[in-house]
């Protein structure tokens, strides 16, 4: 889709839709013409909150768009109705699609470009051809312009640079584990930094992760005959100053549960347990396309967890890259092994400022569903930039306490540390109390995003992968270039 911004009112663009924003109790717009304003005097057309109505004139459609009350709209909202409109002009075969900014606002304008382009997203690559047929609909939208009265080039193109992004990080989602390997996705990020001006990789094998002594990662990669990818990506941006920035993403490109298998029933959607990965990743690739003034290391584990006469089994004992022996007393706990040792090789590689992101427990489902992702610290000043780069992004996370108490929970019997007690208590907090153990007094946050990285349930999402974390952390690189 191609992206652009004009000065220029809408309808004097060569867009072949028009939506025309109105406020609740507001008059018509003075772009409005008299055909749509008439709608709005008849009140066919409304400025209640995703009221749409279709008026024809000056040799385009125009759609007139309710917005809900001035007071209350956000860029959120602006996400929101973006997608509602991106549903109608699809029944109406829209082609190009103008947008008349309600506001001379960067981040309004951000909004309804993230908003169109993410509900504008199919993933078509595994369905066959379809026979050709010149006169159907369009699946997608061809060129998307925001019309504003003031210059909005800058974040329009931002947003469409980092929306992308988040739409490619839905694609390595959606791609099924016999096609999106650890090796597959280790020759993407190859393939990607290939692309970018200052962005490197290095990508390392079984041999190699063994070598480095991590073997909580090793251990979940054993029972698999894929060979498993510890992917590093680096990147400096030009005047970069500041703390360098860790990003460590889960990539489990399958997870059966390994011997402590999983049940069948919905199995098939754990080819998104890469999801913290494929956000990492692609966040990278937008920070440096941006050419942010951020210093950047980036590390992602990527294995399979399967059964097989090789597999780590329960009861086993495994010693990470810092020394720690851990109790492997439930293999469907594999992402913390695996995070263990990526979070020990970034703080090795100089991360002064940490996050990870993981679809790591089902308990952060239980307690905050999918609106809110679960964060948990040791460090105040880092929550609080993340908590912020959520709300201006709209992926929102809420944070959950760490205790010295939980740290009895995790203790060993015949190891130093358990990866999953009996007790069932706090599940959420104690997968991240575990990761604790790994990040030394390294300032740090556990993103777990197992409710937000699939059926997120947003309008501009729905269904299947959302490629939640890669506008989170974009903005959080951003809060630490300014």
């Amino acid at each position: 889709m191609q992206v652009s911004a004009t000065t220029q009112p809408g309808g004097s663009t060569d867009a072949d839709t028009v939506a025309l924003p109105i406020f609740e109790d507001e008059r018509a717009p003075e772009a409005a013409p008299a055909e749509a304003a008439a709608l709005l005097a008849s009140g066919e057309a409304r400025g209640a909150f995703k009221s749409l109505a279709l008026a024809h004139a000056e040799g385009k459609r125009w759609l007139l768009v309710g917005l809900g009350k001035r007071e209350r709209f956000t860029p959120e909202r602006a996400r929101v109705i973006a997608a509602a409109v991106r549903g109608r002009t699809r029944e109406l075969s829209t082609v190009a699609l103008c947008w008349q900014a309600p506001e001379d606002s960067p981040e309004i304008a951000g909004a309804l470009v993230e908003g169109t382009m993410l509900a504008d997203y199919r993933f078509d690559r595994h369905k066959s051809a379809p026979a050709e047929d010149p006169g159907g609909p369009p699946k997608t939208l061809e060129r998307l312009i925001l019309a504003s009265s003031g210059d909005l080039s800058e974040p329009v193109s931002e947003a469409a640079l980092v929306t992308s992004a988040v739409n490619a990080a839905r694609d390595l989602q959606n791609r099924p584990g016999n096609d999106l390997t650890p090796s597959a996705l280790a020759a993407y990020a190859e393939a990607l930094a290939g692309e970018i001006e200052g962005l490197s990789v290095e990508t390392e094998g079984r041999e190699d992760i063994v070598g480095r002594g991590m073997g909580a990662f090793a251990a979940v990669a054993q029972g698999s005959y894929e060979e498993p990818a510890l992917i590093t990506l680096r990147y400096e941006g030009p005047g970069a100053s500041g703390p360098v920035l860790g990003f460590v993403g889960k990539a489990v490109t399958f997870d059966s549960g390994g011997i402590s298998l999983k049940p069948g029933p919905k199995m098939s959607e754990m080819k998104f347990d890469m999801s913290g990965g494929a956000a990492v990743i692609e966040a990278v690739g937008a920070i440096a396309r941006m050419r942010l003034p951020v210093k950047l290391v980036a590390v992602i584990g990527a294995t399979e967890n399967l059964p097989s006469g090789r597999s780590v089994k329960p009861g086993d004992i495994v010693t990470a890259a810092n020394g720690k022996t851990i109790e492997v007393n439930n293999t469907d706990a594999e992402g913390r092994l695996v995070l263990a040792d990526c979070l020990c090789h970034a703080v090795g590689l100089g991360a002064e400022r940490l996050v990870d992101l993981a679809t790591l427990t089902g308990a952060v489902i239980v307690a905050l569903g999918s609106t809110y992702a679960g964060m948990m610290s040791n460090d105040d000043r880092l929550s609080e930039q993340i908590s912020a780069a959520g709300e201006r992004t709209g992926e929102i996370v809420w944070r959950l306490p760490l205790h010295e108490e939980y740290e009895e929970l995790i203790k060993g019997t015949y190891g130093d540390l358990d990866n999953a007690p009996e007790a069932r208590k706090a599940g959420t907090i104690v997968g991240a109390t575990f990761l604790s153990n790994f990040v030394g007094d390294t300032p740090w946050a556990h993103l777990d995003i197992a409710g937000s990285a699939w059926d997120l349930g947003r309008p501009y999402v729905g269904k299947g992968a959302s490629g939640y974390g890669v506008r989170l952390l974009v903005e959080l690189a951003r809060s630490f270039s300014s």
